[in-house]
């Protein structure tokens, strides 16, 4: 079954909008149409459109506006701009900011159609990607709705089709190796070895022997030979997990062996040649360890060539019942005798309430603790808080978020300038006497962070 491509039209101009959205519609796209750039943000958590096409010039938020908002949270989607000849040179400016294209209106069919053409023939399309599987097997593993990892997944797939190194970065149980699995299982490596190693868990001593191996007789107790993780990934991809938990002193021997493609197995005198591709992972900050000296910063460079990051589990929330369901069908098809068929609405609260320090992994554990000792079909709340020992989040009324965030912007203002009102009011785009009425209303003085300074 072939999927099809889905467009946002965004112009205040309805004519132009019902013209473009017959045009395309006859092209056999899916087509959406709004009317402003704050409708359109609306609609993106919920449309995931392959492309945009929006008129420069609109009442409210122009169209450069939308794209410099979408490009932060999407940026591999990719926007057209229609721009009347007057603007044009505005347009042009636009394309090196990182806008696909642009048109000119009265738009001419043909270029409209070889422009859309060209700006979705690089686009993310799991049911057409390489593998030609319909449920794209590549990431089949990877259990999400949430728009903030459906992004995610287009960058891995991107950076799939190249060789470059890649650098996962995120807390603990939030799904590194998984997502570093998908990636090779998307790349022209996906037939060689996918090689897995925790950085954390091998004494630095052993590190070496175990990434480049080594020959029988090169130290006491070695009587045979033994392969490493590096000859074992040739031709595929080696995962390092916790790389920032590497110890300094065997970092330089990693980038050396990452500079020249070859490793020399202890008690080896030549050196042997390896095709490996690098994917690595972290929880820790490596901006800060490579400015305390805790990671050399030549080697950073070589494994961040992209950066990934994946979301906490309380930053893709929408994503926790399709998780919880999952990882009970799951248990459910290993253990026949399993008794629990669903979860509660209290149940399900408590598990979209709770904080999830430990993530996915901290989820699966909760859901594999109840379906253990459940003696009900269905899953109740009260067990579902006592699996958490009681720890939840409390959800905010929608006015009181309002004014808790409004507080803490402020204070980060003031922090930032240390005091200087006027500075402040510039950065949140406010007068001062509004500004100081926000201030007022939250019982801040300037003073105290002039003090503070």
């Amino acid at each position: 079954m072939t999927t099809q491509n889905k467009i946002l039209l965004v112009d205040d101009d309805p004519g132009l909008l019902k013209l473009l959205a017959i045009r395309l519609e006859s092209a056999d796209f899916q087509i959406k149409t709004v009317e402003s750039g704050p409708k359109a943000l609306a609609i993106m958590a919920t449309y995931h459109p392959d492309l945009i096409i929006t008129d420069l010039r609109m009442d409210g938020m122009d169209g450069m506006t939308l794209f410099k908002t979408i490009h932060q949270k999407y940026p591999l989607l990719p926007v057209i701009i229609l721009t009347a000849h007057g603007s044009i040179p505005d347009a042009v400016d636009a394309t090196h900011q990182g806008v696909f294209s642009y048109l000119t209106k009265p738009y001419d069919s043909k270029q409209l159609m070889d422009t859309v053409s060209a700006a979705l023939v690089h686009q993310f399309r799991p049911e057409l990607s390489d593998q030609g599987i319909e449920d794209a097997e590549w990431h089949s593993k990877i259990v999400t709705q949430s728009t903030v990892m459906i992004e995610l997944k287009k960058q891995a797939w991107k950076v799939a089709q190249s060789d470059v190194s890649v650098l996962i970065q995120s807390d603990s149980g939030t799904g590194k190796e998984l997502l570093a699995h998908a990636i090779h299982k998307a790349s022209q490596r996906q037939a060689g070895p996918f090689v897995p190693i925790n950085c954390a868990a091998i004494p630095g001593s052993l590190l070496e022997s175990e990434l480049f191996g080594y020959r029988k007789g090169a130290f006491t107790g070695a009587d045979r030979h033994h392969r490493g993780l590096f000859e074992e990934a040739d031709g595929g991809t080696l995962f390092l997990d916790e790389i920032g938990d590497m110890p300094l002193e065997f970092q330089s021997k990693l980038l050396r062996v990452l500079q020249e493609g070859t490793i020399r197995p202890l008690g080896e005198t030549k050196s042997i040649s390896v095709d490996v591709r690098i994917i690595s992972a972290t929880h820790k900050d490596l901006d800060v360890a490579v400015e305390v000296g805790e990671f050399r910063e030549d080697l950073f460079y070589r494994l961040n060539v992209v950066l990934l990051e994946l979301p906490s589990l309380t930053q893709r929330s929408e994503d926790i019942p399709l998780l919880s369901n999952h990882f009970l069908s799951t248990i459910r098809s290993r253990n026949p005798n399993c008794i629990a068929k669903s979860f509660s609405p209290d149940a399900m609260e408590a598990l979209m309430s709770a904080p999830w320090p430990g993530n996915v992994r901290q989820l699966l554990n909760v859901v594999e603790q109840v379906t253990a000792l459940t003696t009900t079909a269905v899953i109740s709340g009260l067990m579902i808080k006592k699996a958490l020992r009681g720890k939840t989040r409390k959800i905010l009324p929608l006015v009181e978020a309002q004014r808790k965030f409004e507080c803490e912007y402020l204070i980060d203002l003031m922090q930032i300038t240390h005091g200087n009102v006027t500075r402040a009011a510039n950065l949140a785009h406010r007068n001062r006497t509004e500004f100081y009425k926000l201030l007022n209303r939250h019982h801040l003085q300037a003073d105290s962070f002039r003090q503070q300074s």
